[in-house]
């Protein structure tokens, strides 16, 4: 399916879709109590709805109505046979279902796209060497068996942050206790965080014990809760941005976003502010994003609607639902703006926007997708592959277009 996206200015109110990146958290501490939980303002995108049907699997029980999860979970350790885990194209539900898999002892398939196979899974595969358990891959599919044993993790630092928190998640139901020692640098910190506020709502304890390590207590258990899910940084940028660019900015009011989250992707407002004002001043600024590599892309949108930018820790751009960077760059230059990709930095010069020389293409990744809508309110573009928003944000083009973005829908023929 394919969006037309005309020049157009955004005004109004909207709300932020709930954020796909707690909902998992709570789903998964709910469904790892044998208690009761409900969970309020879930979405279900395709990522969430991996998180649950591999809850299920496992053997939890849950209703869905009215953006409430109702679940009773399971007791990991007492698992005795499990159905296939689904997880799609998600690559945290992966990450978060692996250890909980090495809880069981059993035979477990885990299953996906291809492209999520491909990502790296190094951190568990070391882990499943080091104490004899299966970790095999196939076609679209990923085996494991073993029972973790509570134990001191070396885990580097700079790998995903899911990695971590998928430890985090199985460590405190051990026999005893457990510690999580990063090898600096550390990225992506404030993913951490948001797990551990996660874990302390179910009645679980975990801290950090300095910069680099983290302590688990064992011999805890989830306790059942009821919790809303807080609203989206990562998704309200792209809602957030159609105020940062073209002539005359849009005056878009994004709703629904706690000023305290512990969510990482908050500081995209700091940073489209400093690439406005880019515009103005022809100083270009520097932007670390690797604490927050999820806004690459439409970061790299603003920049190139204003006076350009360098930005840096772009490594792990590579390994997402695509090459976001070599993606950004093809589609970016089809209205003339030039790029420099290096290994861990991104340069998006200033440049002259034209009329795009061909149909965009959305790569198979929702972030691309929508970081070429709004490029296309500036500039009017045709995007090719936009049901890729399903997976975390399925009714975003509706959205863009009740506060005023033209946009159309078009059926592939």
């Amino acid at each position: 399916m394919k969006a037309i996206v005309n020049i157009s200015k955004a005004e109004g109110k909207v709300m932020a879709p709930p954020s796909k990146s707690m909902a998992h958290r709570h789903l998964i501490c709910a469904g790892l109590s044998t208690d009761n939980s409900v969970v309020k303002g879930v979405a279900l995108s395709e990522d969430v709805l991996a998180t649950l049907d591999c809850l299920e699997a496992l053997g939890a029980k849950y209703t869905y109505e009215n953006e409430t999860v109702n679940i009773t979970g399971v007791d990991i350790l007492k698992v005795k046979n499990a159905d296939v885990l689904a997880c799609r194209e998600c690559g945290s539900t992966l990450r978060f279902f692996i250890p909980i898999c090495l809880m069981t002892g059993i035979d477990i398939k885990l299953t996906g796209s291809d492209r999520l196979m491909e990502r790296p899974m190094s951190v568990y595969e070391d882990i499943c060497d080091k104490y004899g358990f299966v970790f095999s891959r196939s076609q679209g599919a990923i085996n494991v068996k073993g029972q973790l044993v509570p134990d001191v993790y070396k885990v580097k630092g700079d790998v995903s942050s899911q990695f971590i928190s998928g430890l985090l998640f199985t460590l405190p139901l051990l026999s005893g206790d457990s510690k999580i020692e990063l090898i600096p640098p550390v990225e992506s910190r404030s993913y951490i965080d948001m797990t551990l506020s996660a874990l302390s709502l179910y009645g679980v304890k975990a801290y950090w014990e300095s910069d680099t390590v983290l302590v688990i207590p064992g011999n805890q258990k989830y306790a059942g809760s009821e919790q809303y899910v807080e609203g989206d940084y990562s998704n309200a940028a792209f809602l957030d941005a159609f105020n940062y660019i073209g002539e005359e900015a849009g005056k878009v009011l994004v709703g629904g976003l706690k000023s305290d989250s512990l969510q990482g992707d908050r500081v995209y407002l700091k940073h489209f502010k400093e690439l406005r004002a880019s515009r103005d001043t022809g100083v270009t600024p520097t932007i670390d994003i690797s604490d927050c590599p999820d806004l690459g892309p439409i970061l790299f949108v603003v920049a190139a609607c204003n006076g350009g930018a360098l930005f840096t820790g772009t490594r792990r751009l590579k390994i997402k639902e695509s090459d976001r960077g070599q993606a950004m760059y093809e589609e970016l230059g089809k209205v003339g703006v030039d790029m420099v990709i290096e290994d861990d930095t991104i340069e998006v010069k200033k440049s002259v926007l034209h009329a795009p020389t061909e149909v965009f293409d959305g790569h198979n990744d929702h972030r691309i997708v929508m970081s070429m809508a709004v490029l296309g309110s500036v500039i009017s573009g045709t995007i090719d592959g936009i049901g890729a928003v399903r997976k975390s944000y399925p009714n975003f083009f509706e959205e863009i277009s009740s506060i005023g973005i033209d946009v159309t829908k078009q059926e592939d023929n």
